[in-house]
């Protein structure tokens, strides 16, 4: 239900909500461990019990920021408003690299999976440090030469596969005259996001020309009517995306072939066959007038902003790999534990039950189908819709989130991803400089999903168990 209306809510949460409500259902509120008793030094355990979650919702997202706010105003001061931004990015994307391999061969050897890690600290420490530092190493012998060509010398012939020539680029001859409809080897990452003073001077024409319609003029109809007028006209300027699925077939009975097929067709790819990012553009309630907002968010170097795209790859993998360790590890919690006491009948010793392959390999594949199918919902809300999203940008929120799960997977805190990110968008947006190149209302709509998530699946899993217990049972006993 979150996820049709488009509430990135967290599966952690989701999880730890039907099973607060089962157990009051089944044993009572007395017997949920809503904060830990104290341990041995006579403090409070905050990561464990319900109060996990409750500091979740301000730990989470508020490091989540912290740490993209700063990744990404070094990248802001340090790269992209320095002279000759395209250069310093060269200098300082390998280092990026690196910290992101660190990070990711951290969490390798703190988690270890099944195999039993025995490491001294100053090891981990020479093991961590030496993997980053070999693949930075890798990434500005191969990577970089490619992106020197590419960028400063805008060689146009060089494709992706040459990145294995590595150095041997640099002693490329210049590269002849692209021909005349060649469209540029770089995108525009700000393609359709106008600046503060182009939108301006773009609404400003549109008002000042008067277009009769019914003795009202465009001046006199306001600024929403030339926003509609607006978007009215992008619509039919631009053309229609061609898809996976292609368009119905006319005229024919349900049963036939090519219907069949055009059917089949939806069903697997409609998910992955989604315009999300023209999606982003429409007006909506909670997203009333994104092109103003984007306006207030600074455009950069665009080629330096091509350099950045590549580590956003890497980084929003390692993000991916980061929340398989945590919000599939929680999700899949509860069903190992249903597993072993269907399997043994008896409850897990110590509390801790023993996770097969195959289940993390079910927790696995459930997530790419829920991804492939109706992810689309969520990808409309959390991209441009809360602020004005580029490469630089783009990392730094990856990379950000990326480090507070880390960190809250080595102190066993129950974080979810969707919130750290979400933080992370936030932290990112504010280093504009202007709190309005933010959407607000969609925070708060998103926000009020976390908060709304814990007593919902609670209420229903406790109702279900209810029932559940309360069943008729036709004579047979429940044994105590």
């Amino acid at each position: 239900m979150a996820t049709r209306l488009g509430l990135p809510v967290s599966t952690t949460h989701s999880i730890m909500g039907g099973v607060i409500g089962m157990g009051v259902a089944s044993v009572g509120a007395s017997k949920v461990t809503w904060i830990a008793p104290p341990g041995t030094t006579g403090t409070a355990v905050i990561n464990t019990g319900v109060v996990s979650v409750v500091m979740a919702w301000i730990i989470a997202p508020g490091f989540s920021a912290i740490f993209a706010a700063i990744v990404f105003s070094i990248t802001k001061y340090a790269v992209m408003l320095r002279k000759n931004p395209v250069m310093k990015a060269l200098a300082l994307v390998p280092v990026y690299f690196a910290i992101t391999a660190c990070l990711l061969c951290m969490l390798l050897l703190w988690k270890g999976g099944y195999y039993e890690i025995n490491l001294t600290d100053p090891q981990l420490a020479g093991t961590i440090v030496g993997t980053g530092a070999g693949f930075g190493l890798l990434i500005a012998a191969f990577l970089m030469p490619w992106l020197y060509r590419v960028v400063v010398k805008d060689d146009w012939q060089l494709r992706w596969y040459h990145i294995a020539l590595g150095p041997l680029l640099l002693r490329r001859a210049e590269p002849p005259a692209p021909p005349a409809d060649f469209q540029g080897a770089i995108r525009n990452f700000y393609e359709g996001h106008l600046t503060k003073e182009e939108l301006e001077s773009k609404r400003a024409a549109m008002g000042a020309t008067d277009v009769e319609s019914g003795g009202v003029t465009t001046e006199a109809k306001g600024v929403d009517s030339v926003r509609s007028e607006e978007d009215s006209r992008e619509e039919i300027t631009t053309p229609p995306k061609k898809g996976l699925i292609g368009p119905k077939p006319e005229g024919l009975a349900w049963y036939s072939g090519p219907m069949l097929f055009w059917y089949f067709k939806k069903a697997i790819f409609n998910g992955v066959d989604q315009d999300v990012i023209g999606a982003q553009k429409k007006q909506s309630v909670l997203a009333p007038d994104m092109e103003e907002k984007h306006a207030h968010a600074a455009h950069y170097d665009n080629k330096a902003e091509f350099m950045y795209s590549f580590l956003q790859v890497m980084t929003a993998c390692t993000a991916s790999f980061v929340h398989g360790a945590n919000d599939v590890s929680n999700a899949i919690g509860p069903y190992s534990t249903i597993y072993q006491i269907w399997q043994s009948g008896a409850l897990p010793p110590d509390g801790e039950a023993s996770v097969p392959l195959w289940i993390l390999g079910f927790g696995g594949a459930a997530l790419i189908i829920g991804l492939w199918t109706y992810g689309y919902h969520i990808m409309h809300n959390l991209g441009n819709r809360l602020t004005l999203h580029s490469p630089s940008r783009g990392f730094s929120m990856e990379l950000g989130s990326t480090i507070t799960i880390i960190i809250a997977t080595r102190l066993k805190l129950p974080v979810s991803t969707t919130q750290c990110i979400t933080g992370a968008i936030v932290g990112v947006g504010l280093c504009n400089g202007d709190w309005r190149a933010l959407n607000w209302r969609m925070i708060a709509w998103i926000y009020s999903g976390w908060l709304l998530t814990l007593p919902c699946t609670g209420i229903i899993s406790g109702c279900l168990m209810g029932i559940i217990i309360n069943a008729p049972r036709w004579g047979l006993s429940l044994s105590s």
